[in-house]
């Protein structure tokens, strides 16, 4: 066998957008024989777990990363030697030239992303873009400095490519994915200031919350220019952190997967919608009569009829009273979204996480049909197989704190959405009912809005319709 049979297959891109995964388990070795489609390691990435098939046969090589390593899109994670050689041949050697394979590099990439994964394939344009400024010719140098700028969506700085030491200019210029500038362009964080902490020098979303935290903290204010300072304070303030660790009293855990999305979307939630928090009690006895009674009708045979079930409709009842409260917020166009469609968000507790898959045009479901499809999407949620495309796009959620016995909370938003819906927990209370106190089975509801969008009669009225219907669940048919 030669270089020349060795394919090496990447980190593709197993959601819209997602920029790296985690190799969660290996199902083959060194030596083990492949065959095309075959699943050859699950990863996860920012709430989902997927399965990677290998989109030819061959025998494997080499695994590059062990399990528990997060890997970057596009990043060769396992080779594979196949029978013939050319096309292979051809797919390694255009990462080694620089500017010789300039020209051969486009006519590549489709055949690098025709293979059918799981998302989009592997981009490989970010993986190539930087051999391209370290050309000799200062014109070619130029013009792919100003095609990355555009990409990018910044402009060009004109003086930088007259200047004869080329080279130096694009250094100064800090690195970041394009999902990171965007968030920093949102938080109004210049990456020039940021101290980046990522691989080659590569600013993180971590590196960008942290400068916003740093900024926000009064007494750093005097530490305002240090350029060359975190080069030389970084190595220092590195060896203290594993002096004061005591494993034996703390553990660190590594913030990858799951807890990063969501640490990531909950920040950025906070930091960019201003949240209101409404609440209302309310008596839920007829609620639960009916959900007994729906129980035993043979239209619900084999499916999960619970109080969410008729909360949920109760909810897509109210947005049909309400469609403004279905909209989101576009900052790029300063315009206010309103969805003629309803993606019913349903936070659900995983062991890998928190996760918020959705039930796509739920508004045009019968109350049967949205059993099914929230039994199903519990099931799919506490298997772990929860696709990235089953979280995307939602636009209202309910989240049922109720289960963990809580009366309820004030919830954030999540990305992208104008409303979310907290339930608590069902219990009997003392209540006035008929002017005699009895004992009802009560609840407390918890609506938390854009306030951008949202104002506080809009989120009033939706609350006190979603109220209205499970304290007389007749109304599903009067409002309907």
């Amino acid at each position: 066998m030669t270089n020349a049979s060795v394919r090496e297959f990447k980190m593709p891109d197993v959601g819209e957008g997602l920029t790296e995964a985690e190799i969660l388990k290996w199902y083959v070795q060194p030596g083990d024989a492949v065959t095309d489609g075959q699943v050859v390691c699950e990863v996860e990435t920012a709430k989902a777990a997927v399965e990677l098939p290998i989109p030819y046969d061959g025998v494997v090589r080499a695994l590059h990363f062990p399990e528990g390593t997060t890997v970057d899109v596009g990043t060769s994670i396992i080779a594979v030697e196949v029978a013939g050689g050319a096309a292979p041949a051809q797919e390694e050697t255009a990462v080694a030239p620089a500017p010789a394979a300039e020209p051969e590099q486009p006519a590549e990439q489709p055949a690098a992303r025709q293979p059918v994964l799981v998302g989009y394939g592997v981009a490989t344009s970010s993986t190539r873009r930087r051999p391209r400024k370290q050309a000799q010719d200062p014109a070619a140098q130029q013009a792919a400095s100003a095609v990355q700028s555009e990409l990018n969506g910044h402009g060009a700085a004109p003086a930088a490519p007259a200047v004869p030491a080329a080279p130096a200019a694009p250094a100064q210029r800090p690195l970041a994915k394009p999902p990171v500038r965007k968030l920093a362009k949102d938080l109004g964080v210049d990456l020039a200031t940021v101290t980046p902490t990522g691989p080659d020098g590569v600013v993180t979303r971590e590196d960008v919350h942290a400068a916003v935290a740093a900024a926000q903290a009064p007494q750093q204010t005097a530490p305002a220019a240090p350029p060359a300072a975190p080069a030389a304070s970084a190595p220092a303030a590195q060896p203290a952190a594993p002096a004061s660790y005591d494993s034996a009293r703390e553990t660190r855990i590594p913030v990858k997967g799951v807890r990063k999305a969501t640490a990531a979307a909950m920040v950025g939630s906070a930091f960019t919608a201003p949240h209101v928090t409404e609440f209302v009690t309310v008596d839920v006895t007829r609620t639960m009569k009916l959900v007994e009674e729906l129980k035993q009708d043979k239209e619900f045979a084999g499916l999960r009829v619970n109080p969410l079930l008729l909360i949920a409709k109760a909810l897509l009842v109210a947005i049909r009273r309400n469609p403004d409260i279905n909209a989101s917020w576009d900052e790029a166009a300063q315009e206010i979204v309103v969805k003629h469609y309803v993606n019913l968000g349903i936070a659900a507790a995983t062991p890998r996480g928190l996760i918020v898959p959705n039930i796509k045009d739920a508004h045009a479901r019968t109350l049967p049909e949205l059993a099914a499809s929230l039994g199903e999407l519990v099931s799919t949620a506490r298997e772990g197989k929860t696709s990235p495309s089953a979280m995307q796009g939602g636009t209202v959620t309910i989240t049922n704190v109720g289960v963990f016995g809580v009366d309820t909370g004030t919830p954030l938003l999540n990305p992208g959405e104008s409303a979310i819906l907290a339930v608590g927990a069902i219990k009997p209370q003392p209540w006035v009912h008929k002017g005699k106190v009895k004992p009802r089975q009560v609840t407390t509801l918890a609506l938390s809005f854009d306030h951008r969008l949202v104002d506080g009669e809009l989120g009033s009225k939706v609350l006190a319709d979603v109220a209205a219907v499970l304290e007389q669940p007749k109304r599903l048919i009067t409002w309907a």
